[in-house]
């Protein structure tokens, strides 16, 4: 059963009372637009001529009803602009039902409509549209928050409740007008990226998501059946492997901008879908792969700000190149004091026992530093740092170093404390590639959920050659969330991953029934708030009955009441 506030009935009357009047509320013809708000505000003054004949089309906002003329606010995906309805300009004809009847009656904020007519400027300098004709085009049986704006422009009362904005985003976009600004702001980050690959001769590819190995990152995977085929598949927690095969299949630079999944916790910066993009270019190693990260970011800050500097949170980033660079090792030495640089797993461990650390004993050698080194480390690591020369047991898929035995050809970008990019001089050495999977396989044995399986087919690509090549991966979310000074990953996501919506128990009918309620009498308790059997028993009989004869007066119904001994029985 459906619980309906006072306003969404109101609105399904309204719905009703248009199609006696033979108003379709949802017609299904086109309706041309020749015109936009900001097309308009930006350049009615500069070349009125152009506006004398517009049609545009939009969501009412607000309405100013005053007798004969009223003023409305249309909002279209472009901005605000106002509407002018004159009663005898719509209505030419001894008719007038057309404005006094249905504009003024049977609108409501958050209807869709059409309308045409010529632009002009107010007495008080706003550009207007005189509407000269409207139809609707959607009538809104669901009333939207009320967002207050003062003459300056200024937002009251913003619409701030984040379980209503991430539950109903199409709702939040409505209202919020900065909302839709993130948006617009993480389609132009992909675009900018996309721009650069495509400048260099880089194909955009696209790789499986259904995939029968979870590779190509140290992550908890989601798994499925596949029944046709009989056997499992994971969904991808990175696509790393695929894309790799491409640069053994003789391609140059191959990109992707994709969904990655992640079995895995939630939080402000973590959602179990999210979007990442990874490049591998071949004949290319991690320093050459540093200096077009330092590009890209530079590049993206500039599009969107026209500035190398942003604001994020109380930090001002300075994404002008160079980056600083600090070894994983140096960086732990630099904030804690201590080179673990000969520490074995041993010492590690009883090192962060010491310092209380939250670990267990299925963590290798590289998982105990990537513990110390997110605990320790990265809230210090404010301006962009690439955190270089990895442990060889934390990267699994990158080429040894090339002059520090132990260690390989790995950075992380670090931006306002947070990871938003990882690089390789990836590892094309497959009798190398089989051991290191072989010791993953040894820490999932231990009881390591995030242990990479062995991978075959990967192996068997690089047994035919794959040449020296980088590889990145840069999170698109988190990227998003600096460029745009947002503290929360659910801000940059349309609609992010939540708890099953709490929905609000209506017992049925015969319910009420059982108890002595009449059948008729069961919408006016339903309207007073006694959803259920449990909450009509807590009810004080005397307010209720009293409740019940003033909720049948203002529903305009005419239904027995009853006596104040029968509604004692129901509560009884």
């Amino acid at each position: 059963m459906q619980n309906l506030s006072e306003p969404e009935i109101q609105r399904r009357k309204k719905r009703e009372d248009l199609m006696k009047l033979g108003i379709d509320p949802y017609p299904a013809e086109l309706y041309k637009v020749n015109a936009t708000a900001k097309d308009i505000l930006q350049n009615y003054e500069r070349n009125k001529i152009d506006y004398k004949d517009i049609s545009i089309a939009g969501r009412l906002m607000g309405f100013r009803i005053m007798g004969n003329a009223s003023f409305a606010e249309l909002q279209d995906a472009t901005g605000r602009i106002q509407l002018y309805f004159k009663r005898d300009d719509l209505c030419p004809t001894e008719d007038k039902s057309l404005y006094n009847d249905v504009f003024k009656k049977l609108l409501d904020i958050g209807d869709i409509i059409g309308a045409k007519g010529y632009v002009f400027t107010t007495q008080t300098g706003e550009t207007t549209i005189h509407v000269t004709e409207f139809k609707l085009l959607s009538k809104a049986l669901k009333p939207l928050p009320i967002v207050k704006t003062d003459e300056e422009g200024k937002v009251h009362d913003a619409v701030t409740d984040v379980e209503f904005r991430y539950r109903q985003r199409y709702a939040d976009l409505v209202v919020n007008p900065q909302t839709k600004d993130i948006f617009v702001k993480r389609a132009k980050i992909i675009s900018t990226m996309r721009r650069i690959f495509d400048e260099k001769g880089w194909l955009e590819v696209e790789t499986p998501i259904l995939q029968p190995i979870h590779g190509g990152a140290a992550a908890r995977p989601f798994k499925t059946h596949h029944n046709t085929l009989d056997m499992p598949l994971y969904m991808r927690i990175a696509n790393e492997l695929y894309l790799k095969r491409l640069i053994v299949g003789g391609f140059d630079g191959v990109y992707e901008f994709g969904k990655m999944f992640r079995n895995e916790g939630m939080d402000r910066t973590h959602n179990p879908e999210f979007t990442s993009m990874e490049l591998y270019v071949a004949y290319k190693d991690y320093h050459w792969m540093m200096e077009l990260t330092e590009t890209v970011f530079e590049t993206v800050a500039m599009t969107l700000h026209d500035t190398t500097e942003v604001k994020v949170g109380e930090n001002t980033i300075h994404f002008r190149a160079p980056f600083t660079r600090l070894s994983i090792v140096g960086a732990i030495e630099k904030y804690t004091g201590v080179n673990i640089e000969s520490y074995d797993e041993t010492q590690l461990r009883q090192l962060c026992r010491e310092w209380k650390m939250n670990i267990d004993d299925s963590m290798g050698l590289g998982k105990l530093i990537d513990e110390i080194f997110g605990e320790k480390v990265e809230a210090n690591l404010i301006q962009p740092t690439f955190i270089i020369d990895y442990p060889v047991e934390m990267s699994p898929l990158t080429k040894k170093h090339r002059s520090k035995a132990g260690f390989v050809e790995r950075f992380e970008l670090f931006v306002n404390g947070k990871e938003v990019a990882n690089a390789y001089s990836e590892l094309n050495d497959p009798i190398d590639q089989r051991e290191r999977f072989e010791e993953q396989l040894k820490l999932a044995a231990r009881g390591d959920e995030e242990a990479m399986a062995m991978d075959e087919d990967f192996i068997r690509s690089l047994e035919y050659g794959m040449p020296p090549t980088s590889g990145i991966g840069i999170g698109i979310d988190r990227l998003t969330m600096m460029m745009t000074n947002n503290a929360s990953i659910q801000e940059v996501l349309f609609f992010p991953q939540m708890k099953p919506e709490q929905k609000t128990q209506v017992a049925e009918i015969q319910d009420y029934v059982k108890i002595g309620v009449s059948e008729e009498i069961v919408p006016i308790l339903q309207k007073l708030g006694f959803l259920t059997i449990e909450e009509l028993k807590k009810a004080n009989a005397n307010k209720l009955f009293n409740d019940l004869g003033g909720m049948r007066k203002k529903m305009k119904l005419d239904v027995k009441l009853p006596s104040k001994e029968e509604v004692e029985k129901w509560l009884a």
